[in-house]
């Protein structure tokens, strides 16, 4: 037997409104996205074409500029700083900061208030770039890939998102673990942890962004060029192009084949080997992101 399909009436005005809906949608997301394509393009296109305009599609396709990046710049080697600096500054943040954020949750902590608001005040009052730099060389983490590092471990921001994550949790359960005879550690690693995956998402999203973007302490502490970041190669190259370009028969670089290359197709196709990795990672931890920053945010 056949079931009749339910039909909702939908009125005039309001097929109106979703087709209004929909367009600005998608208009949104065409403001949103057609910056990045339209490096993309560029930077795949060829220079004397793409100076008199690129819209939807490369014109005169070439990859040289990529090419050019590989075999002209130390990319493969900054590139395996970034990764490494990224990676591990990401687990030793998350590591760091939620375990000092479950300490400070511990009602029978000695000083636990002052500690946790000594911490946070730190966001609001920077000593500023000076003492940043004499500390950095006091401690001798200048020259050393422990500057990528060291500085990050604890998050104020990061704490007071995983502090009040974890403060949502019930107390029951790591009351019974305790009667259990679960130690400290043992609640932290088994029953917290497991518990705080979406804001530990969250958390890790921030954390890998910023140690990937991050440029300035490479820049002011770190002068060797073993321990050049690609964040700190776009900055250089991107200053650089025009003048690259300007000692290479004015503005082009001559490339085998008569491929020409300018210093516009140099500094877009260096963005986009920088973005491209977060725009990749990102899009896995999205379902935890948003649902971390709206519990981790409830109360504070």
């Amino acid at each position: 037997m056949r079931h009749k399909k339910s039909t909702i009436k939908v009125s005039g005005q309001e097929r109106a409104l979703r087709v209004v809906n929909f367009v600005c949608m998608v208009l949104a997301v065409f403001l949103c996205m057609y910056p990045f394509w339209y490096l993309i393009i560029y930077s795949l296109s060829d220079p004397a074409q793409a100076s008199r305009g690129v819209w939807l599609l490369p014109k005169g396709f070439t990859i040289y500029a990529y090419q050019w990046i590989m075999e002209n710049t130390n990319f493969g080697h900054a590139f395996l700083i970034s990764t490494s600096r990224t990676l591990i500054n990401t687990v030793l943040c998350l590591l760091g900061s939620s375990l000092f954020a479950y300490l400070v949750t511990q009602r029978d902590m000695i000083g636990r208030k002052f500690i946790y608001r000594f911490v946070i005040i730190t966001m609001y009052l920077g000593a500023g770039l000076v003492p940043y730099y004499i500390t950095m060389k006091s401690y001798h983490l200048n020259n050393t890939f422990l500057l990528y590092i060291v500085p990050g471990i604890l998050n104020a921001y990061y704490v007071i998102l995983i502090k009040t994550f974890i403060e949502q949790i019930p107390a029951s359960l790591e009351e019974s673990a305790r009667m259990d005879g679960a130690g400290f550690f043992k609640v932290y690693a088994r029953i917290i942890l497991p518990l705080s995956k979406p804001i530990i998402a969250t958390v890790a999203v921030y954390a890998s962004v910023g140690a990937w973007n991050s440029w300035q302490d490479n820049y002011l502490l770190a002068q060797s060029p073993k321990l050049q970041t690609v964040q700190l190669l776009l900055y250089n190259c991107i200053n650089q192009a025009q003048v690259l370009a300007d000692s290479m028969k004015h503005g082009v670089v001559q490339a085998p084949g008569a491929v020409s290359l300018s210093a516009e197709t140099i500094k877009m196709a260096t963005t986009i080997v920088a973005v491209l990795p977060v725009m990749m990672v990102y899009p896995f931890l999205q379902k935890y992101f948003v649902k971390g920053v709206m519990m981790g945010a409830v109360k504070g």
